[in-house]
């Protein structure tokens, strides 16, 4: 079953998972996700639900994002069905004023049923590379529907597809030689990474995924998704009117 096998891996990576994100991309997530936030541009007061949210990195931005445009009344909660990679989360967050006035929130959930999470209940929902872990996208798609508040918007930041050919066969190598190898020497882990690189290959293509997001009732803008660095990602977004 492809949610065991997800929680495996994760748990395989969790304390070297940041290191990895660096090394697999050359430090390029960074830009991914700041760039997610810059787009995100959410208002004071604004609550994020932040999906597979793992070790932090996309909830530390947020806050940081709305503490320097003087906000100190936007929160964030983290869901990710892996324990041990929330606990990374929770470990970054440990100690912090955020976590002293209560701006930040963890639960160990499935992003396909989120049960304890109220409908209507968030302004974003947030999902960087995850949702291709899920068993049922569309499942995701359809809950992130059902708890967003009307007027809110759905993201998400995860690995597509590279159309020019040249670049393709260049990615492939980095992909399927290069990070398992990455994998091995820093995680010490093989097996778990060439697992990450065959999710990527199995997620649908841009605009197949763009309309499972319409399908939900999402309201998208244009073509609904931004290609990043020649497509090796893609930024999705729906608004929920």
């Amino acid at each position: 079953m492809k949610e065991t096998l997800v929680r495996g891996v994760f748990s395989n990576v969790a304390s070297s998972y940041d290191l990895m994100n660096d090394a697999m991309s050359l430090g390029i997530h960074r830009l991914w996700k700041d760039h997610l936030l810059r787009s995100m541009a959410p208002a004071p007061g604004t609550r994020l639900l932040d999906v597979a949210g793992g070790t932090g990195d996309i909830a530390q931005r947020f806050l940081t994002y709305q503490d320097n445009q003087g906000d100190s009344s936007s929160s964030v909660h983290m869901v990710d069905i892996n324990p041990e990679m929330l606990g990374e989360g929770e470990k970054r967050f440990s100690g912090s004023q955020w976590q002293r006035d209560q701006r930040i929130g963890f639960t160990v959930g499935n992003a396909e049923s989120l049960e304890f999470i109220e409908s209507e209940s968030f302004d974003f929902y947030t999902i960087a590379f995850g949702i291709r872990n899920c068993t049922h996208p569309d499942r995701v798609v359809a809950e992130a529907y059902r708890v967003l508040k009307p007027g809110g918007r759905f993201m998400c930041l995860e690995f597509s597809r590279v159309d020019n050919p040249v670049l393709a066969a260049a990615y492939d190598l980095h992909s399927f030689y290069v990070i398992p190898k990455l994998g091995e020497l820093i995680a010490g882990d093989r097996a778990s990474y060439e697992y990450l690189v065959e999710s990527i290959r199995k997620f649908p293509a841009q605009k197949e995924f763009a309309q499972m997001i319409r399908d939900a009732g999402f309201t998208t803008i244009g073509k609904g998704y931004e290609n990043l660095t020649f497509g090796t990602v893609a930024i999705h977004s729906g608004y929920k009117f």
